[in-house]
């Protein structure tokens, strides 16, 4: 694979606005192991300051992005207490194809979605 790569990107549903400040953790997935490849945080936007999987370490394989929901929703204010209905979102998704893989995450305090964006 030579020119894929995977982004993300975190709206809060809750107050309307981009989640600057959140946490995410990458893994790939093997039967045998899970291998942390990259640790970032957004950026004002809700996005990574660049590519989760840059095109150079880009693969065929499944990955799972981590989203530190419950650290972000605490420090917006949108809810109290150590025991957040979200805590650590993991979002499980497969590479197949050389190709733009965008995953992003629509965030409130009590729900979530995602989808294979472009």
């Amino acid at each position: 694979m030579a020119d894929g790569y995977l982004t993300t990107h975190v709206l809060d549903t809750a107050r309307g606005c981009p989640a600057a400040g959140l946490r995410i953790v990458l893994n790939r997935i093997t039967p045998v192991s899970i291998e942390e490849l990259a640790d970032m945080t957004t950026n004002l936007d809700g996005r990574t300051d660049g590519p989760v999987l840059p095109v150079d370490s880009f693969a065929e394989g499944n990955y799972e992005l981590l989203f530190f929901a419950g650290d972000y929703l605490r420090r917006s204010g949108l809810i109290d207490g150590d025991t957040p209905f979200l805590d650590v979102i993991p979002i499980r998704f497969g590479i197949s194809e050389d190709s733009h893989y965008h995953v992003p995450l629509l965030l409130s305090p009590f729900g979530y979605s995602t989808y294979r964006g472009s």
